[in-house]
């Protein structure tokens, strides 16, 4: 009897339904832009990160608090150190709070974990793994949070957490504000006043800023936390050009965050990754900032000249990809970039109302061209 199956009756029944995350990249991608990573860090950010990494003692523990990462984080966002939760990127911090929050709300069988769609896979699949429902709400035709259907899966679902990324993965745009507003408002419940440790019976609502960086100043809305408690803010470096070092953070109520942190491991964020991030935010700033809007002015370059291309539609991204409406089923063009060297990320196996829709990572000029030849080539072989 294989290993499988003798304790097969333990697994969680959940587990069936999921697939375990293996990219998948062609032989031949010359061009990769499918994984909205960042171009690579300037000189400045690797010299900073060298250094840092230099003074690592490796036969030490790391700080399992992470003070020094947290008052960099701190610095740069407005946070109080203690309102923080780090984690090995965001990810790990959307599985903590999954398992922290997971006690079913009133007459629920289940936790569950509320969000849009399409967005952000890992929350739907965080929420199963730890055996919570997940529920999705589809966005309207402008990729933007439909509030009547939100607020009525809210009342009917009583969800532990609604998660809604903004700017949003795929879609690369920003929620409205009084959309968002609205959500947050009808997960407030009956009993929240200003304090998350009272009586109330609301469910936590975190917006994952993880693309922030790209939608311009004061653009997050961590500042909305003064009005709602049971609100926090979600932010990673992953996406800005350190994404090798796994570093997302948690903003929420210190009463929230000190209960959510019973259940990290002790050393769950490496001395290196620590040292490395705080001194990026403590010395290269500058430079990543930098880095930052020659991201967003090629994005727009990018944006106006697929969109001059017949039959592709672009939707306004504050982020560093672009979502693209396709002429001919998506599957097809991936196929077609694929042949010519260049890899993206199309969306044609969640579902038909997605088969027309590929996410472009922005990268550097030379990519782009390669990029907008092929595509021109698409609808001239239509």
């Amino acid at each position: 009897m294989r290993a499988l199956e003798s304790v097969r009756e333990l697994l969680r029944p959940e587990l069936s339904g999921l697939v375990a995350y293996v990219p998948h990249e062609p032989e031949g991608i010359e061009v990769k832009l499918d994984a909205n990573e960042a171009p690579p860090c300037g000189p400045r950010v690797r010299e900073v990160v060298a250094q840092a990494l230099a003074g690592v003692q490796l036969e030490r523990y790391p700080d399992p608090r992470a003070l020094r990462l947290k008052e960099a984080i701190a610095k740069r966002t407005g946070a109080k150190p203690a309102d923080l939760l780090v984690g090995t990127g965001s990810d790990e911090v959307i599985a903590l709070v999954t398992n922290a929050l997971s006690r079913p709300r009133r007459s629920n069988a289940l936790g569950v974990i509320l969000t849009p769609t399409p967005t952000f896979v890992m929350y739907r699949i965080t929420a199963r793994g730890h055996g919570l429902e997940p529920i999705e709400v589809p966005l309207d035709a402008a990729w933007d949070l439909d509030v009547p259907a939100t607020t009525r899966a809210i009342k009917e679902s009583q969800p532990s957490v609604v998660f809604v990324a903004s700017p949003n993965n795929p879609t690369g745009n920003r929620m409205s504000l009084d959309r968002l507003e609205a959500v947050i408002e009808a997960c407030a419940g009956s009993g929240v006043s200003g304090h998350l440790g009272g009586a109330g019976d609301a469910a936590l609502v975190i917006v994952d800023e993880a693309y922030v960086d790209y939608s311009g100043p004061g653009t997050s809305l961590r500042e909305l936390r003064t009005r709602y408690p049971h609100l926090a803010i979600l932010r990673t470096v992953s996406k800005i050009g350190l994404a090798a070092l796994r570093v997302g953070w948690l903003e929420a109520d210190v009463s929230l965050v000190d209960e959510i942190d019973k259940t990290r491991q002790p050393f769950n964020v490496s001395e290196t990754s620590q040292v490395a991030v705080a001194a990026v935010l403590e010395d290269a700033w500058d430079e990543v900032q930098e880095g930052i809007a020659r991201v967003v002015a090629a994005r727009e370059r990018l944006a106006m000249a697929i969109a001059q291309i017949e039959g592709f539609f672009v939707t306004p991204s504050a982020a560093n990809f672009l979502w693209v409406k396709t002429p001919i089923p998506s599957e097809r063009v991936l196929a077609h970039l694929v042949r010519d060297g260049i890899l993206v990320r199309s969306f044609h196996k969640s579902g038909p109302h997605l088969s027309d829709q590929l996410r472009i990572t922005i990268g550097d000029d030379t990519q782009h061209e390669r990029l907008l030849t092929s595509l021109r080539k698409v609808t001239a072989n239509a």
